[in-house]
């Protein structure tokens, strides 16, 4: 199994079948093996060589226990798990990895495996409660009553000793929320909503106190009674926490040093392998000696020497053996469903239409409840369109040669509000980047789903704002033509600088970046508008830009709108309005049409780049 892991989204159902004998698969859970893991990525430092991060990693988790990852910072703990759960976004990974005795499809490690992060990923505006049901429906199965699935989330919070903060917020950066431990054990929750088949967790106690610490590593070895196979990195656990742990691997620069059980006898075996390291003190317990050890012998430049040790070892023929053992075993014992869990092929459980009405049901609902994402949404607009009506007061309904350019510049500047207002709409996609990474690869939905449910977002409350604001700017300036194309035409601009501003967010590698590239933009798209160059006066080898501005389809309408009523296209300048800035022969219902195609495209440019484009490097 040479390919790295990738993964999709759904449900778990049931906790299995006994087995006479003992198998890969265990009730409720499964053994994980792998055997001569390497993973590699290209040097940083060697042009052309490849840096192996792992090297020869070969171990096994069992089902019903909870093993500890260890070693210095960067002895590759959550390389290996990341590998494991299929979670690697570039390198090469080679070796072999079997979940139950099966190499596992990445649909199946979205849909089975839960993934604690070191860093918590939550929604601020959803209390604990919210959090973890607004998981369930996007995880468990449609078919599932909703009162069955509340169940499920009572029962999460007891176990996980929520109950206290349950209709709390979780609050950000700006907003105090529940404690730093109470986000853990939701991010925990988050991962059992399904009942996983296995549970890995990255640092679960980084940022807490010894208690809390201690707290948490104790619910989650709760789980294993449940059948949960449990693999988490740890780098300085408390004595009692350390305890918990049935196994331990430790890792340095990429090699495993040693596989067994903790406690002493890893101890005693890592003193074997190099005696005159470190004597072991009054005051150190297990875990903390385990890491000062075999971080001094790597600084002491007897990394090799411990991993050779190991390698040669007696410990390290007897996992061998097990592990082919294990993974000769057929896989024709397992129970039926298992065997189609572990080769399932479907992106979510829940189908797009159900995520986007979940995604609507939990997270439009409390958006249209917060100031703070209303305020940039309609402030700048009421405030641009109050200026835009009173300048103009009144001027729409005079045509004499003096207004005509007055006329054609407040249109133009209508165009203009919804395209320049479009960076309101950049921070939505950046700053939630994360989450959508973590959310995507927990499986919760597809990215169509995710972009359709911001469009829902953004859409709706425009058009419900841009009634209004377009109603009195056109009755205010007393336009001609008709408002409800005049509504329409701005409504579709809008749309397109708010799709637009998306694709831009998405292609971003930063919200800096993104500011800087938005407005950028749309100031080329000003020149080629029609209104500051005449389309028959733009240089040839610019006019093609002009074919590809959506606000030359926004304005161009809006004038013909203007100036084709009974009333006919006034004269001007020796010919017509509409002529002199060539827009005699079009039709602003085919403008309106190609205006609605940029949004197509806009979207569809969103879409593939966000499905393809890697947030974050792991």
């Amino acid at each position: 199994m040479g390919a790295p892991l990738d993964v999709e989204a759904g449900d778990a159902n049931g906790n299995g079948e006994k087995f006479a004998r003992e198998k890969s698969f265990a009730p409720g859970g499964m053994r994980i093996i792998f055997k001569d893991l390497d993973y590699h990525v290209p040097s940083n430092t060697k042009k052309g060589e490849r840096a192996y991060l792992l090297k020869k990693v070969s171990g096994f988790f069992e089902a019903h226990q909870m093993a500890a990852l260890m070693g210095p910072s960067g002895s590759g703990k959550t390389t290996l798990l990341d590998v494991l759960a299929g979670r690697k976004t570039e390198g090469k990974t080679e070796g072999t990895i079997a979940f139950a005795g099966q190499k596992p499809t990445p649909q199946f490690l979205r849909r089975y495996t839960g993934y604690v992060e070191q860093f918590d990923t939550l929604l601020g505006s959803l209390t604990v409660y919210e959090m973890l049901l607004y998981t369930a429906e996007l995880k468990r199965s449609t078919r599932e009553p909703l009162e069955e699935k509340k169940a499920a989330v009572e029962e999460l919070l007891t176990k996980l000793s929520l109950q206290r903060c349950r209709d709390v917020k979780i609050g950000n950066a700006m907003a105090k929320g529940i404690s730093g431990g109470q986000a853990k054990r939701t991010n925990i929750g988050i991962a059992l909503i399904t009942n996983p088949r296995v549970l890995f967790l990255d640092e679960p106690t980084s940022g807490l106190d010894s208690f809390t610490s201690n707290e948490v590593m104790t619910m989650v070895k709760t789980l294993t009674s449940d059948g949960v196979t449990i693999c988490a990195t740890i780098h300085s656990p408390t004595s009692y926490c350390f305890s918990l742990f049935d196994s331990l691997i430790m890792l340095v620069k990429g090699r495993v040093v040693y596989f067994g059980p903790r406690g002493h006898n890893a101890i005693e075996f890592a003193q074997s392998a190099c005696p005159q390291v470190k004597e072991f003190l009054p005051g150190y317990n297990d875990a903390e000696y385990l890491v000062d050890l075999v971080t001094e012998a790597d600084i002491a430049g007897h990394s090799d020497v411990f991993a050779d040790h190991y390698a040669n070892s007696e410990l390290a023929k007897e996992n061998g053996a097990k592990i082919d053992s294990y993974l000769s075993e057929s896989s024709d014992v397992l129970p039926e469903h298992i065997q189609k869990e572990l080769a399932v092929r479907s992106a979510t459980v829940t189908p797009w239409w159900w995520g986007l009405k979940t995604l609507v049901k939990y997270r439009t609902s409390k958006n249209y409840r917060d100031g703070e994402f209303l305020g940039p949404r309609i402030g700048d607009k009421i405030m641009i369109s109050l200026l835009i009506m009173t300048l103009y007061l009144g001027i729409g309904d005079e045509f004499n040669d003096s207004n005509f350019i007055n006329i054609a510049a407040v249109l133009f500047m209508w165009c203009t509000l919804p395209a320049f207002g479009a960076a309101a709409y950049v921070p939505a996609l950046v700053l939630e980047r994360n989450l959508f990474t973590r959310e995507r690869n927990d499986g919760l939905y597809l990215v169509v789903t995710y972009l359709l449910s911001k469009m829902v977002d953004e859409l709706l409350l425009a058009a419900l704002a841009s009634v209004g604001i377009s109603a009195y700017v056109f009755y205010g300036i007393q336009l001609q033509g008709q408002w409800v194309t005049f509504w329409l035409i701005y409504y579709i601009t809008l749309s397109n600088g708010i799709v637009l501003a998306y694709f831009i967010a998405a292609i971003s590698p930063n919200l800096d970046v993104a500011n800087a590239l938005l407005p950028t933009y749309v100031v080329t798209l000003l020149f080629f508008g029609g209104f500051l160059f005449r389309f028959h006066e733009m240089p040839p080898w610019w006019k093609w830009y002009s074919y590809i501005d959506f606000l030359r389809y926004s304005w161009g309408s809006l004038m013909v709108n203007q100036f084709s009523g009974p009333q006919g296209d006034p004269q001007w300048m020796g010919t017509t309005v509409l002529n002199y800035y060539s827009l005699g022969e079009v039709d602003k219902w085919a403008y309106m049409g190609y205006l609605s195609l940029f949004f197509i495209v806009f979207f569809l440019l969103a879409l593939l780049t966000m499905t393809f484009k890697k947030y974050q490097s792991r």
